[in-house]
């Protein structure tokens, strides 16, 4: 079943562009100062604070895990935080959802609350809209994209069609693309909610696309091996 019903394919190549930290300058910035002191504040660790903050970011900006889905970063870094430093109440539900469920997102995680009234997948679910919010306050001047990316992509448009592939937050991707007059280049916008980067190029290749008229923009692993295991180009950001 396609991911999209009104899409329609215009040129013969295709450019996945991931969000935060290949287009947009935000992964810094977001993780330290809004997933991490959210995740301290709903799971009251600031005993921890400063261990768990470090190992947040390790994790989520200095790692080979960078860039992978929140809930499954979140699943990862409380585990470590059951080991290390103090009990996380039904740390093994949340481990496990991450690891089998289709879509990771806030309305994945309503239903499975919903379905075993689980007190993790509220909490993490209170997390999550907890960290929307503070990016949509953090002041404009650090949710920028990087210099020249509105015009490489103006060029690329003018041959592909372009599709943002992100893990992140479908309301604050579109935002702060619109925000920089990036989303007139952009047919389609494909987000956590839709599933894994990895499923999201592959549905899009549905539309007719060769593979090898596929590139993947990216800036983690996880942005390379969702191009690898579809069979098409990948060209990475480096961090830094």
């Amino acid at each position: 079943m396609a991911i999209l019903t009104n899409y329609k394919k215009k040129k013969e190549y295709l450019i996945c562009i991931d969000s935060d930290g290949c287009a947009m300058d935000t992964m810094d910035i977001k993780h330290i100062q809004c997933f991490g002191p959210c995740m301290i504040s709903e799971w009251n660790l600031e005993p921890w604070r400063e261990q768990a903050l470090r190992k947040w970011n390790e994790v989520n900006l200095y790692s080979m895990t960078r860039g992978m889905n929140r809930f499954k970063t979140l699943a990862m870094v409380l585990q470590w935080v059951d080991d290390t430093c103090c009990r996380i109440e039904d740390i093994n539900s949340l481990a496990d959802w991450v690891n089998y469920a289709d879509e990771l997102s806030n309305a994945s995680l309503k239903r499975e609350l919903e379905r075993t009234g689980c007190l993790i997948f509220q909490k993490a679910f209170d997390w999550s809209v907890a960290v929307n919010q503070s990016i949509t306050l953090l002041p404009d001047e650090f949710k920028k994209p990087f210099g020249g990316v509105k015009e490489a992509i103006e060029a690329a448009h003018q041959i592909a069609d372009i599709a943002i592939v992100s893990s992140a937050n479908r309301e604050a991707v579109v935002e702060e693309w619109e925000k920089y007059g990036l989303m007139q280049f952009v047919d389609v916008v494909l987000t956590q909610d839709m599933g894994s980067k990895a499923y999201c190029i592959r549905e899009m290749k549905n539309y007719g696309y060769e593979a090898d008229h596929i590139l993947m923009v990216g800036d983690a692993p996880g942005d390379r091996e969702a191009a690898e295991r579809n069979q098409v180009y990948y060209y990475p950001i480096l961090v830094r």
